[in-house]
């Protein structure tokens, strides 16, 4: 399937890794047209051409699948290239966490949050935080040491709050408004926050 994180299984007989790509992919297409609520079980397991069973073998709740394939959906943020300033790092992150929050894992996970109850989203919120979050906080921390030791950014700048703050923005403006950062609104986050914040 075109797009898709996983390589679509030929027909016939699967077993293995080849079977759970296969319900990953299914299960991914369907939160992409149906959304959560409308997810099941069944209709993953007749979108892959398997058995119910085969999924209840590997994953114990709707819930439990859905978690694994937008964890296993949502791109690797990446190592961010030293551009030789503070300000061009911190845009390609930005830049670079939007396109995987735009990806199809990550559209289908915003989309899920929205819709599942309280007690799901806590689980869904933790997709988020392994697979964006943590993983830019800490590509962050890697920007601004760079930037300490160009003597661009002020020593003491590297702690953890400044890390907190290009994730909990966007994440702020896409969950309460709903909205999309586009390189406008990036090149503001960077010149009037963060540059500002860090400049030695």
């Amino acid at each position: 399937m075109t797009g898709s994180p996983w390589s679509q299984a030929p027909p016939g007989r699967r077993r293995g890794p080849e079977l759970e790509r296969a319900i990953l992919d299914a299960a991914l297409e369907q939160l992409s047209t149906v959304g959560w609520n409308a997810l099941t079980m069944e209709g993953v397991a007749a979108a892959a051409r398997t058995g119910k069973a085969a999924l209840y073998r590997r994953w114990p709740s709707k819930a439990a699948l859905v978690a694994e394939v937008l964890a296993a959906g949502l791109p690797p943020l990446d190592r961010i290239p030293d551009t030789g300033s503070i300000r061009d790092d911190l845009y390609g992150l930005c830049a670079r966490m939007c396109d995987v929050m735009r990806s199809r894992a990550g559209v289908a996970l915003r989309a899920v949050l929205h819709e599942c109850d309280p007690d799901h989203a806590d689980r869904f919120r933790g997709v988020i935080w392994n697979g964006l979050h943590e993983p830019a906080q800490a590509v962050i921390q890697t920007l601004v040491r760079r930037g300490v030791e160009r003597g661009e950014v002020r020593p003491d700048a590297n702690i953890p709050f400044v890390a907190d703050v290009i994730p909990a923005m966007l994440m702020y403006r896409a969950k309460m408004y709903g909205s999309e950062w586009d390189d406008q609104d990036i090149a503001q986050l960077i010149d009037q926050v963060m540059v500002p914040m860090l400049r030695a």
